[in-house]
């Protein structure tokens, strides 16, 4: 049938046709007045930025947050870069969240929204300039792109007013047979008459327009008048010096007397290999090294030169995980519910986890031909795993699948002893069944 129509009583209507109907009700948009804070996005703590509460409609979906927000901007480029801030509509997942779309290093065009009819849907909130190299984001970054809606056009009469309106809401009065618009203060006519008294800011006199006048008519003017531009002969001038400074001028170098004979060279610098007899090795100045990790020295830490599994614990005791950040830097493996947000059940396949192939190799030597590598290593090969559990493999910058989440196996495998232990509970009941 070519003709649809809903909602009616026992009939099933769909979260699509539910947006399309409300869509024609309400725009996309923040719903408040424009000066409102509604999702009003500021700058927070470093790379922090926060977004007030607020309500919007996303494609005739409607969205309510009721605490300030915070969201982390990635990490500055070593060139400028504009990101947007946006509230994000999966119709897929059942949700609609903030999000930050990255902008091009480089650029100072922000990134493309994506808005589809049926699938996501993306509503700007600002736009952020993060500069080169930063660590923070100001309040000069942030450009507020809000779209605010929710004002509709009424009829009214002078009495029966909105009572609470929206700054820009647009009615008809009645009373007066006007339009009018509340400007946050006052009820203003859309179209109101003009008279010359009503003018504000109309100057008090104005500047004739180009004109002539005789000579007689003029009052005031001069009885005599300085002369014009004109020369005269140097015969003529009187009162002139007889001798003048010379002006700026240049001399031969052979026509100065008194020229020092040779010049102190000035301060200046050689390349390296301009220089001759230079030493071919240098014997190191005596130095020293910290015994803690140097400033911004990650990497070697990362690869266990700090001995860390010699120290004891200290202070309150607690142990953490470490991650270690592409850029070599650390961050704690945290797990408290207080560092998460849209948490879900996962369902994964035990047949999926069973399937993973260990695998014995050699690993590749840092340098092309060395010698120097370990061999006969074990474990798992992450294209291999990416066919059957991507959920634990991680991927470089260029997208190209680059680790494994060692770390994440373990709950993978939960899945399979979860599956086991209701296998064995089963049989279980079923032996005790046979038993009776």
């Amino acid at each position: 049938m070519a003709i649809t129509s809903y909602p009616f009583d026992a009939q099933a209507v769909t979260e699509t046709q539910f947006s399309q109907m409300f869509r024609e009700f309400q725009d996309s948009g923040v719903v408040a007045s424009y000066e409102a804070s509604g999702f009003l996005v500021s700058a927070g703590t470093g790379m922090v930025v926060n977004v007030q509460p607020g309500l919007a409609f996303l494609r005739g979906h409607f969205v309510n947050s009721t605490a300030i927000e915070p969201v982390t901007i990635p990490a500055a480029n070593t060139s400028v870069r504009v990101d947007r801030l946006v509230l994000r509509l999966d119709p897929s997942l059942n949700s609609i969240v903030l999000a930050v779309k990255q902008g091009t290093a480089g650029s100072t065009t922000p990134p493309a929204l994506t808005q589809t009819d049926t699938g996501i849907y993306e509503m700007t909130l600002a736009e952020i300039k993060v500069n080169a190299s930063v660590t923070s984001i100001t309040s000069g970054d942030i450009t507020s792109t809000r779209i605010i809606v929710g004002t509709r056009v009424g009829s009214w009469a002078t009495i029966t007013r909105p009572a609470s309106p929206r700054k820009g809401q647009l009615g008809f009065n009645n009373s007066t047979t006007t339009w009018e618009f509340w400007s946050g203060s006052a009820w203003v006519s859309l179209v109101s008459s003009v008279d010359w008294a009503s003018l504000t800011g109309k100057p008090a006199t104005f500047t004739p327009s180009t004109h002539s006048h005789l000579w007689a008519d003029i009052s005031d003017r001069p009885s005599s008048l300085p002369p014009s531009a004109h020369t005269h002969d140097w015969a003529q001038v009187t009162g002139k010096p007889t001798t003048f400074v010379p002006s700026a001028h240049g001399h031969a170098w052979t026509d100065l007397t008194g020229v020092p004979a040779t010049f102190a060279p000035a301060t200046h610098s050689h390349s390296w290999t301009s220089i001759t007899s230079k030493p071919s090795t240098f014997t190191p100045s005596s130095h020293s090294h910290s015994s803690y990790l140097e400033s911004g020295d990650t990497i070697s830490w990362a690869n266990g030169s700090k001995r860390v599994h010699q120290d004891s614990v200290s202070g309150s005791g607690t142990y953490y995980a470490v991650w270690v950040q592409g850029d070599g830097t650390f961050a704690r493996n945290t797990s408290s519910r207080r560092f998460k947000q849209n948490i879900r059940d996962i369902d994964i396949d035990p047949e999926a986890v069973l399937s993973l192939r260990p695998r014995v190799y050699d690993r590749r030597p840092k340098e092309e031909g060395s010698d120097d590598y370990l061999r006969d290593e074990f474990g798992l090969i992450a294209e291999e795993v990416a066919e059957t559990l991507p959920e634990i493999v991680t991927y470089d910058e260029e997208g190209r699948i680059d680790a494994l989440r060692y770390d994440l196996l373990g709950v993978a495998l939960l899945s399979v002893v979860q599956d086991q232990a209701d296998r064995i509970e089963r049989l279980e009941a079923q032996l005790r069944e046979l038993a009776r």
